[in-house]
């Protein structure tokens, strides 16, 4: 039985469209929280700003800010890096960066004579409650539509925007290492899950991947191992090295695309290497090139220093051959045990609101 309160039933015809599919923004909540980058805030500057005047070529970028001092300094690293009016700065405070969790996922349709947008916001706890206080981050999703003036639909179900990913055409891809996790949705078990997340996104196939890679505070967040780049092909990670830890998780989730059917057809499916494993004080970091962000035009691809970053470009541009791939150093961002993907999310095209 589906709790009401959790169901979220947006307009017949409505579904979420698959990133490669146009935008008219991204957005993102600018990092500020010392705690995420321990050591590291002031170098993943670059890293940001390089984001930053790469997407504002190709779309508008929002960008969440504290306040007006937070605002100030930000258009003072900005200045003369980017197109004149193609950054948005919004009063937003935030407790972190993480938009593509904390932030309004958004579906479109048709309405009218064009396309209309429509914002969803779920429940979110901070990965099941791991890093106190999100009490800010709880209420980013309804201040970006209001911001966009588009409406919103609200659920109780706890999930983040980096535990699934779409096709645009009816299916979706998550883990049951993050979805199934009790820290995130207690007593709701998965047909549940099913019928909610089919019903906000447009879909009808769902497929469910195991486990996540080492370092991943996520619980196994989807956009660290497997995304689609087509309707019916997907890049996966793996790692070939047996004796790694994250070796047989990986090719457990490869196994079970081979198995996996859309409208009956097989996917293809495109192996990523995973770069050497990269650590900080100690710690595996979750670095992988699955964490990639698809713009108009452009793909930002994570860069870690290491051989596996040219093969990751070579693959990613196969997939997306009408855009430009732009390698984006990432070893300070993964830090906060999370990249690019994490630290953005798209807005659809389609005209501002229901008409």
């Amino acid at each position: 039985m589906v709790p009401s309160n959790a169901l979220i039933e947006p307009p017949r015809g409505f579904r979420m469209p698959a990133e490669w599919m146009r935008h008219q923004a991204t957005w993102i909540s600018w990092p500020h929280n010392s705690d995420t980058w321990p050591g590291k805030l002031g170098a993943i500057e670059a890293p940001m700003v390089a984001v930053v005047s790469a997407l504002a070529v190709v779309e508008t970028v929002h960008i969440n800010v504290l306040d007006e001092d937070h605002a100030r300094y930000l258009e003072g690293l900005l200045r003369g890096r980017t197109p004149s009016g193609s950054v948005v700065l919004h009063r937003i405070p935030t407790n972190d960066a993480w938009c593509r969790d904390h932030g309004a996922i958004f579906v479109s349709g048709a309405a009218g004579n064009g396309q209309a947008l429509l914002a969803l916001k779920f429940a979110y706890n901070a990965w099941g409650g791991k890093y106190p206080p999100f009490d800010l981050d709880r209420t980013v999703a309804e201040k970006m539509a209001q911001a966009l003036g588009v409406p919103w639909l609200e659920s109780t179900m706890v999930l983040e925007g980096g535990s699934i990913e779409v096709n645009g055409d009816g299916a979706l891809m998550t883990t049951e290492q993050c979805l199934l996790n009790p820290n995130r949705n207690p007593g709701m078990d998965r047909e549940s899950m099913e019928r909610i997340m089919q019903r906000a996104f447009g879909v009808g196939d769902i497929i469910w991947l195991g486990e996540g890679i080492e370092g991943d505070d996520t619980d196994g967040h989807i956009d660290e191992l497997s995304r689609f780049v087509s309707r019916q092909s997907v890049v996966t990670a793996v790692e070939p090295n047996r004796s790694d830890p994250n070796h047989a998780p990986l090719q457990a989730n490869r196994r079970r695309l081979e198995e996996a059917r859309l409208g009956g057809g097989r996917l293809e499916i495109l192996d990523l290497p995973m770069p050497e494993p990269i650590y900080y004080r100690g710690e595996r970091l979750p670095a992988s090139y699955a964490n990639y962000y698809v713009a108009n035009e452009i793909v930002l691809v994570p860069a870690f220093g290491v051989p596996q970053d040219r093969s990751a470009i070579s693959i990613l541009s196969s997939c997306f051959p009408d855009r430009r791939m732009l390698s984006i150093d990432c070893r300070d961002l993964v830090v906060g045990l999370g990249g690019l993907h994490c630290l953005t999310q798209q807005v659809p095209a389609g005209a501002l609101g229901l008409s």
